[in-house]
């Protein structure tokens, strides 16, 4: 009897040249512009946050790798991007056991209680800020003022309110907002309050690009996250212009851009094809724009991109090429 066996693994099922460890390294690179303004602006509290939620992260992947009698992967570097993604999505003063939390949320709860990388349902980062913003909501919104490091040599920190958070006050408070924001440059480029990966809109774009230029990932999602939200926020802003900030400050404030780039488009999370990765990127488009403008939270990028994620399996079993000699549904 042969002792060939067919072997089942889980989909995609996509022969490539390229290994897991250089497309994170190619993730990794293309992170490289929003951490190195994060670090610019926030120097100590952000360089202190990525090193410690990089040690935290490994040491968990590793210690529960042994535990499942796993050979120990760090080098595919995917618990390293899981890591950065962490750390980008919490307040630069986070303080070291929020990391601690967060980086056993992300790799024990988020990925290794699946089976481990390619396994996993939900995006591990999301799924850790997600739990963290639930059980700790006063650490997660502690915002601070971003300060150039080449001015700030002693530490210190301001408090200072989000876009996105100061408007959601305001309206809940009013039922309108009162501040005009008003500072376009600042948006774009980053000098404002916020998580490490959501300041400079336009370090996160540079590395989107850089991602679909190296074919890491396709436009389909990206564009249909940004198109689709856009065209719910534009109409609800031109009816209510004092109940919603700009389309330009929504598209370039907030996670948004870290989310439609970075963590929508999660190989393992998102679909396999083309029409399944469009449908999932209108979804999540839809859903960050109806959290924002009438949730209770200022941000919705993480909730819609966790609720599009358990939709996937569904995505991919109806929006599927037929098989070879698959016969026509009537």
């Amino acid at each position: 009897m042969s002792e060939n066996k067919l072997l089942v693994t889980f989909s995609p099922h996509i022969r490539d040249s390229v290994q897991t460890d250089k497309i994170m390294l190619n993730v990794i690179y293309a992170l490289i512009p929003a951490i190195a303004v994060s670090i610019y602006y926030f120097g100590f509290f952000a360089l202190k946050t990525y090193i410690l939620t990089i040690i935290f992260t490994l040491a968990f992947e590793a210690l529960f790798l042994k535990i499942r009698g796993r050979r120990i992967t760090l080098d595919d570097n995917s618990a390293l991007v899981t890591a950065i993604l962490l750390a980008m999505n919490l307040p630069p003063a986070s303080p070291w056991w929020l990391m601690l939390i967060g980086s056993f949320i992300a790799i024990v709860v988020g990925k290794q209680v699946f089976g481990g990388l390619g396994q996993n349902p939900f995006n591990p980062a999301l799924v850790a800020r997600v739990f963290l913003l639930i059980s700790w909501p006063a650490q997660m919104t502690s915002w601070i003022k971003p300060t150039p490091i080449i001015e700030n040599f002693n530490f210190d920190s301001v408090s200072a309110a989000t876009p996105l958070s100061q408007a959601k006050t305001e309206l809940i408070s009013n039922g309108k907002i009162l501040t005009e924001f008003s500072d376009a440059s600042a948006y774009f480029l980053g000098n404002i309050g916020g998580s490490l990966g959501e300041i400079s809109a336009i370090a996160l774009i540079l590395g989107g690009l850089y991602l679909i230029y190296k074919k890491i990932i396709s436009w389909h999602i990206p564009v249909s996250y940004l198109a689709s939200f856009l065209i719910i926020v534009i109409p609800y802003w031109l009816f209510f212009p004092d109940k919603s900030l700009s389309p330009f400050i929504h598209l370039f404030t907030g996670g948004l851009m870290l989310g439609a780039f970075f963590m929508a488009t999660d190989m393992v999370t998102s679909p396999i094809t083309k029409k399944g990765q469009i449908i999932f990127g209108v979804g999540c488009g839809v859903l960050t724009a109806v959290i924002r403008l009438f949730g209770g939270y200022p941000e919705g990028v993480s909730f819609a991109i966790l609720i599009m994620n358990a939709f996937v399996p569904l995505i991919d079993y109806y929006i599927r090429p037929e098989s070879l000699g698959e016969a026509e549904k009537v």
